[in-house]
């Protein structure tokens, strides 16, 4: 049996059953009542009680939440698709079932104050929070507690990562076990080796040592260099008699181990020496060259608390005309690129706009990935035959592509990384742990990705640093004013993201990197929303590290790019260790090879690498300011359409717009739009986007977000538009 979807479409029945509705949510009275009576009717058992269910502690960056005098002023929230009440006898930590990444419906129940509630340190002066729904926040706090940033816990003393793992237990279990002696749990003390690990002294490990540590005279006679142990590596006196003795860090080749502090990333980075052309005084106005970054009307004043509330003007895009040589843009030929396309969902034709989550590959990088596999297969920089010098100068050629897509300086700033997510990673992990100590802050807004929170979230654990949050106002733009006020001599990063990709607010990186630069901060700039609708240039956004995903740019997964100025790169110690990322290596100390190889351990990704250098030379042959041209028309014509819809609102207003537009549908659980929308052959994406602060901000857990890409043409548009409207439409009870 079949029933009408949103759409009218059929549908059956097991997507339309219990486990559709709900039914199999446990019902915690239920299982309570239960557990009683199977202990209960245990022989000589007695009842016991069921154990509490236990709240989450808050999070050491997040604030407690409002008192109830807070929340009594506050005025109630009211969401598209009506409240969603908490569970019953679940904390308020819980979330709600989720279906493929979005909550059960689009309204939060856990919408908060863009205020201290998440962002403690953030000042908020003359600005008007958003509503919250006093039920769900008195649930959220059962007790009044202080809001004052000192009130919050040590961040390093709440990380359940924090302490030593505790062994003695489980040691003292298995020596019982197996009637041996107890193993000491602190240390290594294996057969041969001493308690931290390191050969024990003796001839038989000397031997094991000098058979494979050759002489000077050696080394110098095959042409390679003798071992360095760092920038300054010196000589060491004559091995002693005994041989290697650990105590002293001698190497029975000559050369000495050096002490452990010597390490040349030891102290943090000094900044004075990395070059910056954009720390001067605050700009009142866009640059000149801002057109490569920001379309020409977004040189108006930037919002600020006090303008927030005013309406944004329509924006008309001014593009520079494309470079000689590219082809004349027809979004309906380059659609013929790109295979995938050519496909059928459901009967229909189908029309990606899930671009923000990744984008489809032209035939063009589909080529020539099977042409590496079939021509030059072979691992890089260290192989003597044929196959070895294809691969790496296609390797190579790659990064050479990305330094030009990005107007690099150098090959030495573009680092092969997975994507986004492991660009900021790295940088977190070698550039953060190094520079960042207990008592300084971390700078983010709210717009970014998870993926630009949670690395700067778990270095603040770590260290004890301190996260604070840009507030945005109620179109979804930052307030650059508040922003700034959250520099200042303690702040040592800040991550800002180019595009948001849950609202598509184009951000402005330029005058927010140079107020961090005043401040002496460094930035990381997430671009993965915004490298494949508009040109890049790093030099010009004077950012400090940019990175980028390559299926985002229709290029293979698993492959992107982390670019750094080079006199950074150059101060910060590896985060992975292996092969190619070294010089030298003996048992004592290894050399590092400088940046990008540093940053590269192991074998990489390199036929995806290759691929992205193909989908480099795709986008170059068409033109971004043509591309950017062409997908803003497709926005301009979806913010137009969708609002005139009735029940469908458009969640953030910016004042500038790329890639992509979020809406919902009163009466509609956004995974059910998307469902529907698919039965018309129609790809979006409906859930939190892996950017839920930024949703919860507007009171909401979930959007339908159609994304545009240089293929889609204005009939997708107006497919969408259509779709949507028979949906909304049969949410109000009307007709087809």
């Amino acid at each position: 049996m079949t029933t009408p979807d949103l759409t009218g479409s059929p549908v059956s029945a097991t997507e339309t059953g219990p486990a559709a509705a709900g039914a199999f949510l446990p019902d915690v009275a239920t299982i309570e009542r239960l557990a009683n009576a199977f202990f209960q009717d245990l022989s000589g058992g007695a009842p016991a009680a069921p154990p509490a269910i236990p709240a989450s502690p808050p999070a050491p960056w997040s604030a407690p939440a409002p008192t109830s005098t807070a929340v009594a002023a506050a005025a109630p929230i009211q969401p598209p698709m009506g409240a969603v009440e908490p569970a019953a006898n679940v904390p308020s930590s819980v979330p709600a079932r989720s279906f493929g990444g979005a909550s059960a419906g689009s309204a939060s129940p856990f919408a908060l104050p863009q205020s201290r509630a998440v962002a403690p340190a953030a000042s908020q002066t003359a600005v008007a929070a958003p509503r919250v729904n006093p039920i769900q926040s008195a649930e959220r706090s059962p007790t009044p507690v202080e809001t004052s940033p000192e009130s919050f816990p040590t961040p390093g003393a709440v990380s359940p990562f924090s302490a030593p793992l505790d062994l003695s237990a489980a040691l003292a279990a298995l020596a019982a076990a197996t009637g041996l002696a107890p193993v000491p749990a602190v240390g290594f003390a294996a057969p041969g080796f001493g308690a931290s690990g390191a050969p024990a002294p003796g001839p038989a490990d000397v031997s094991r040592v000098s058979s494979v540590a050759p002489p000077p005279s050696t080394l110098a006679a095959s042409g390679r260099p003798a071992p360095s142990f760092g920038p300054e590596g010196s000589p060491a006196p004559a091995a002693t008699a005994n041989g290697l003795r650990l105590g002293e860090g001698h190497d029975p080749t000559g050369y000495a181990a050096p002490p452990a502090d010597a390490s040349p990333f030891a102290t943090p980075t000094n900044l004075d020496a990395v070059p910056r052309s954009l720390s001067g005084p605050p700009q009142t106005s866009a640059p000149a060259d801002a057109g490569l970054l920001r379309h020409a009307d977004a040189a108006t004043a930037p919002p600020t608390a006090a303008s927030a509330a005013a309406p944004s003007p329509a924006i008309a895009p001014v593009f520079t005309g494309a470079s000689s040589g590219v082809r004349t843009y027809d979004a309906a030929t380059i659609r013929n690129d790109f295979p995938i396309l050519q496909e059928k969902v459901h009967g229909k034709r189908l029309i990606w706009l899930d671009n923000g989550a990744t984008t489809q590959k032209p035939q063009a990088v589909i080529d020539r990935l099977a042409a590496f596999y079939a021509h030059e297969n072979s691992n890089v920089h260290r192989g003597a035959h044929t196959l070895a010098a294809r691969a790496t100068d296609a390797y190579e050629a790659a990064r050479d592509k990305l330094r030009r897509f990005v107007n690099a300086s150098s090959t030495k700033e573009i680092v092969f990384v997975r994507g986004t997510t492991e660009g900021i990673n790295l940088v977190a992990q070698s550039y953060g742990r190094r520079n960042v100590k207990a008592g300084d802050e971390i700078v983010v807004t709210w717009l970014e990705h998870h993926a630009n929170i949670v690395p700067w979230q778990q270095l603040c654990l770590e260290t004890g640093a301190r996260l604070r949050v840009a507030p945005v106002d109620d179109n979804g733009d930052i307030l650059l004013d508040e922003y700034e006020k959250l520099l200042g001599p303690k702040t040592r990063i800040v991550g800002l993201t180019m595009v948001s990709n849950a609202l598509g607010t184009v951000t402005p990186a330029r005058e927010m990197i140079a107020a961090a630069h005043r401040h002496g901060a460094v930035v990381v700039v997430d671009g993965a929303q915004s490298v494949a609708h508009r040109r890049t240039d790093v030099q010009a956004l004077d950012a400090d590290f940019f990175v980028l995903s390559g299926h985002k740019m229709f290029a293979p997964t698993g492959v992107g790019a982390l670019y750094g100025k080079q006199a950074i790169l150059e101060t910060m110690p590896p985060w992975q260790g292996g092969g190619n990322m070294i010089a030298d290596v003996t048992f004592e100390r290894t050399v590092y090879q400088g940046s990008p190889e540093r940053f590269e351990a192991g074998t990489g990704n390199i036929a995806d690498a290759v691929g992205l250098g193909a989908a480099i030379d795709y986008l170059d042959g068409i033109g971004m300011e043509s591309i950017g041209a062409h997908e803003h028309a497709l926005i301009e014509r979806t913010v137009a359409g969708l609002p005139a819809i009735p029940g469908v609102r458009l969640v953030g207003s910016p004042r500038e717009r790329a890639g992509v537009v979020s809406f919902v549908v009163d009466g509609c659980r956004t995974e059910d739009v998307g469902k529907a929308l698919d039965r018309e052959g129609i790809a979006v994406r409906a859930g939190h986007h892996c950017a839920q602060p930024i949703l919860r901000r507007f009171g909401l857990e979930s959007t339908v977000r159609p994304s545009f890409a240089l293929y889609n043409t204005a009939e997708d548009v107006e497919a969408l538009l259509a779709a949507v409207r028979r949906i909304a439409l049969r949410a109000q009870g009307g007709s087809r």
